[in-house]
């Protein structure tokens, strides 16, 4: 594959990682550029980023005046890719439990699929690792029951390392993605589905974060309960 790649980052009080994560994303292949969207972080990350896009023209940066959630960052990334001319546009978390590794994986999967997933669950296997077993049962049990109540066909359905062909999110109406939180990553995949896109999962090895904070709240976890009803109403009344 000839074309451009951006890997898009959200990122708030990450300054101890987003550094060394660009390095290793730029690192993997020479097609990949990085997109920082940066929620006004008050540790200095967004200065950071600025130093190293200014000798770096595959570095990039969108600064953002405060904090807004996860989903509104990915969206105004996604906004950023379409207006250029990247043909595969990512998500990828700031804190390493994404592995740049992976990336390659993903670039040859995109070959043959519209949509990739990097999977922490595939075929009944669990990749993670130094979650505490209360966390990872949470996000197990979210996963089943997403996928009972949409019908998703997905075994990470909440994971957040994806690879979209350019179409996909063309064929999306990012003004009616609802998702902010977590649940973000379930309404994207489901209305990629809907649209007849091939989706393939890819097993990846998800590490959790050893520097910074999890941005995990119960606010989002209410979201990611009611969103899944949301999707499957939609689904029967053909809003999606």
């Amino acid at each position: 594959m000839s074309e451009k790649a951006l890997v898009i980052v959200p990122t708030y009080n990450e300054r101890d990682n987003v550094i060394r994560l660009i390095d290793a994303v730029l690192a993997q292949d020479p097609r990949i550029e990085v997109l920082v969207v940066d929620d006004g972080s008050p540790d200095g990350t967004g200065a950071l980023v600025d130093e190293r896009a200014a000798g770096d023209s595959r570095v990039h940066i969108l600064h953002r005046p405060r904090k807004m959630g996860l989903g509104t960052a990915y969206l105004a990334g996604f906004r950023w890719a379409l207006e250029r001319d990247y043909e595969l546009v990512f998500e990828m978390d700031a804190d390493f439990s994404h592995d740049p590794s992976h990336l390659p994986q993903f670039l040859e999967s995109a070959r043959d699929a519209d949509l990739v997933l990097g999977s922490r669950y595939r075929d009944g296997k669990v990749t993670v690792v130094n979650w505490p077993i209360s966390r990872l049962m949470l996000s197990y049990s979210a996963n089943i029951y997403a996928r009972v109540v949409t019908g998703l066909p997905l075994y990470d359905a909440t994971g957040g390392f994806k690879c979209f062909h350019r179409k996909v999110l063309e064929a999306i109406d990012l003004n009616d993605v609802r998702s902010n939180g977590y649940a973000f990553q379930i309404e994207m995949s489901f209305r990629a589905w809907r649209k007849g896109f091939r989706i393939v999962e890819i097993p990846i090895v998800f590490v959790d974060r050893t520097e910074g904070e999890s941005k995990m709240s119960k606010r989002i976890v209410r979201e990611a309960i009611w969103m899944v009803w949301r999707l499957r109403w939609w689904a029967i009344t053909q809003r999606v």
